[in-house]
């Protein structure tokens, strides 16, 4: 067990340190930091002595990833790859282009993102969960029908209308909830119960579907039939017996986008005026601030790999089998 994960981790550090190098190519490589100040000062008229001050303040004065006029290891040390790309694997992200703390300001964050990302998973798997299981449970019934085609609805609708149309309909109309904005305390439950209902709506289609599809496909095994030739109730078939064999597939669909629902929902939070990481984003891409674009997007990628192996771990717990892979 402990071989297989350590063999996990290895992998995904590979993994982490191809994204931080293709990702330092893209921001230093092919928009240069020349590029980055003149979009950061405004326009194309931009002085070079404007543009050389920019850099210097900053620290995008240095070579990329070799300084020929250094000596012994500071041909590496002084270079825009190891100050910029290298420390973020110890998670020091320094400043942003507009000089502030980036550490900082992801900690102040993270807290509104998770509030906001675990209810909405949660009550999301458990919704989805059950909903699908209905489905299978009122199959070839008319109950079954319009439950499908509640799904094929919700899937065909776009996330932002239900930001606009919840908004509109429970924050004007009937002032159940503010429209935007979040609070310490208890208050913060007023303030994410709409974003939370949105977040688990959004996804209800979707995967309210591919579950119905497993489930289906499960009832059809001959454990299935064993079960019920013992007398067991259709529910009990289903809510132990299916589900349990049906793990590893919602694993897959759920465990490794876990670690993302951290970084937050981009346009939810930015639509509610909700101060996590998701509109920490926005604003930086808005305002061209590349630190922070960077930052966000090797914590991105470490988190996404950091689900990848919370699935494996899980696969296991699930099928020991796995292990011996």
């Amino acid at each position: 067990m402990i071989n297989y994960i350590i063999r996990r981790i290895g992998y995904g550090l590979l993994i982490l340190i191809g994204v931080n190098v293709f990702t330092f190519i893209l921001f230093f490589a092919v928009n240069t930091p020349d590029d980055m100040a003149r979009m950061n000062i405004g326009g194309k008229r931009v002085t070079q002595d404007a543009i050389e001050k920019w850099k210097v303040e900053r620290g995008y004065n240095k070579p990329l990833l070799w300084d020929s006029q250094q000596q012994g290891v500071e041909k590496l040390t002084k270079t825009i790859f190891f100050e910029r790309s290298v420390p973020l694997f110890v998670f020091e992200f320094g400043a942003s282009d507009s000089g502030r703390d980036i550490g900082y300001e992801l900690q102040k964050r993270a807290g509104p993102s998770i509030a906001l990302a675990i209810p909405t998973f949660l009550l999301g798997i458990f919704v989805v969960i059950v909903f699908s299981l209905l489905l299978v449970f009122f199959r070839n019934t008319y109950l079954e029908f319009w439950g499908v085609a509640l799904a094929v609805f919700l899937l065909s609708v776009s996330g932002l209308f239900y930001i606009i149309a919840g908004q509109f309909f429970f924050s004007k109309v009937l002032r159940l909830v503010p429209i935007s904005g979040f609070s310490a305390g208890w208050d913060m439950f007023v303030f994410l119960a709409l974003p939370v209902v949105i977040g688990i709506v959004s996804r209800l289609g979707g995967e309210a579907l591919f579950y119905r599809t497993m489930f289906l496909e499960e009832i059809g095994k001959d454990y299935v039939r064993t079960a019920r030739s013992k007398g067991l109730t259709e529910t009990v078939v289903l809510f132990r017996h299916v589900l349990h064999n049906a793990l590893l597939p919602i694993l897959t669909s759920t465990v490794a986008v876990l670690p993302l629902l951290f970084l937050g929902a981009l346009i939810m939070e930015s639509f509610f005026g909700i101060p996590g990481l998701g509109s920490y984003t926005i604003d930086a891409i808005n305002a061209q601030d590349f630190a922070v674009v960077r930052s966000m997007v090797f914590v991105g990628s470490a988190l996404y790999i950091l689900g990848l192996i919370l699935t494996d771990i899980s696969y296991t717990i699930a099928d020991p089998r796995i292990r011996l892979s």
